[in-house]
């Protein structure tokens, strides 16, 4: 198949055309900055509102509760530590779990040893779901914050959270989640979940890079996060970055528009995959809940395999793949998504994840699983462990 195949969606996306056909005339026909009173410039501000309602429907929440930003880092950093800042003459406590995007561990690292906050973090299951009674247990009067990732980068495992909305809520705790991976993806109310503080980041459903948003309940008192001019109603300062606003309205609109037909396609191919490698390929296994996952999500362990191996072969026939998140890329260190699930190291270094798009096919599908087979059994035949491994086998 003389043709590339992306399977790292949840890396980045594709930019969809449409998206970028809606961005264009904000780079050089209306250019105006949204923040001047002249006519001119009213179109860019037009343009901007239109996008928080946009953005906004897809979370059923109000316009004005959106606020954007760079991008989901940028989104989590913001929630954690404005809300520490906010909140810190309560309590210095914050609950998250050991499975989050380094967005949010390094930014609870930062405010444990810079600024004093006491951070526990929540185990999670061999299927990467936290257990409710163990974030019940971990509340004290000093709670301030509760932040749990609506959906794993990694193993795609969905987390309980309508259930952790609930309990913030009952226990008089903000709650915030990165919802990076499942924006767009996956249905989200944020009354019925009852999530004051959501992240998201355009690029992740074909939208533009650089771009993002917290959502940031009305009534919820955090601190301004940027400080210069009134932007962003005077919570994140710096010129609006109307080409990439506008595209992520775009991108939303078209998620919300498309997302069971696109899912729905996801999944049926996304099992067919998992399906085939479980059955074919010996000493493999599913990494996350095998039902309450992203619908793209494919995370696999491929025993006696180093992962950057595997990666580098499928790259040779044109497949796009990676061993976990892209912003631990190069690292020696196993994931520790994957050492939080209970994996040894020898098995964590021979994952590979794999992300689906709506325009991945099941000839995709199966060609890569071909390949995928091929290049194990190539990689196990020069392994000594393996080797080893047989030969008591056979004993």
């Amino acid at each position: 198949m003389n043709k590339l195949i992306y399977l790292d969606n949840a890396a980045t996306t594709k930019t969809a055309p449409e998206v970028v056909e809606a961005m264009l005339p904000y780079f050089s026909e209306y250019y105006g900055n949204a923040s001047t009173i002249y006519d001119f410039a009213g179109k860019s501000k037009e343009a901007i509102i239109h996008a928080r309602e946009q953005i906004a429907s897809l979370l059923g929440a109000n316009k004005e509760e959106i606020y954007f930003t760079a991008g989901g880092t940028e989104s989590d950093n913001w929630a954690l530590k404005t809300t520490f800042e906010a909140y810190k003459a309560k309590g210095n406590h914050i609950i998250t779990t050991k499975i989050e995007h380094h967005a949010i561990l390094h930014t609870c690292e930062y405010l444990e040893k810079e600024r004093g906050a006491r951070i526990t973090y929540l185990n999670v299951d061999k299927n990467g779901l936290i257990d409710l009674d163990e974030l019940k247990a971990a509340i004290t009067p000093e709670t301030i914050l509760i932040s749990v990732m609506f959906a794993n980068n990694e193993i795609g495992t969905i987390e309980p959270i309508r259930e952790i909305g609930q309990i913030a809520k009952e226990n008089g705790i903000l709650f915030h989640t990165d919802a990076v991976q499942a924006y767009g993806q996956v249905p989200i109310n944020v009354d019925e979940c009852h999530i004051d503080m959501l992240s998201s980041s355009g690029h992740k459903l074909n939208g533009p890079k650089g771009i993002g948003f917290l959502y940031i309940r009305k009534g919820v008192k955090i601190r301004s996060f940027i400080h210069g001019g009134a932007q962003e109603r005077k919570r994140r300062a710096g010129t609006e970055n109307v080409p990439g606003i506008v595209g992520y309205g775009a991108a939303a609109e078209r998620a919300g528009a498309s997302m069971k037909e696109r899912t729905d396609k996801e999944i049926l191919i996304r099992d067919h995959m998992i399906k085939r490698i479980l059955e074919e390929i010996p000493f493999s296994r599913l990494n996350g809940d095998p039902v309450k996952r992203l619908p793209n999500n494919i995370n696999v362990s491929l025993e006696f395999i180093e992962g950057e191996s595997m990666l580098l072969m499928l790259d040779n026939y044109g497949i796009c793949a990676s061993s976990g998140s892209a912003c631990t890329s190069g690292s020696l260190d196993p994931s520790h998504v994957l050492m939080a699930i209970g994996l040894p190291h020898e098995v964590a270094h021979g994952s590979l994840r794999m992300t689906l798009s709506e325009e991945t096919t099941m000839e995709e599908a199966d060609f890569v699983v071909d390949r995928l087979k091929d290049i194990v059994a190539n990689l196990r035949s020069m392994s000594p462990l393996y080797e080893d491994f047989m030969k008591k086998q056979n004993q």
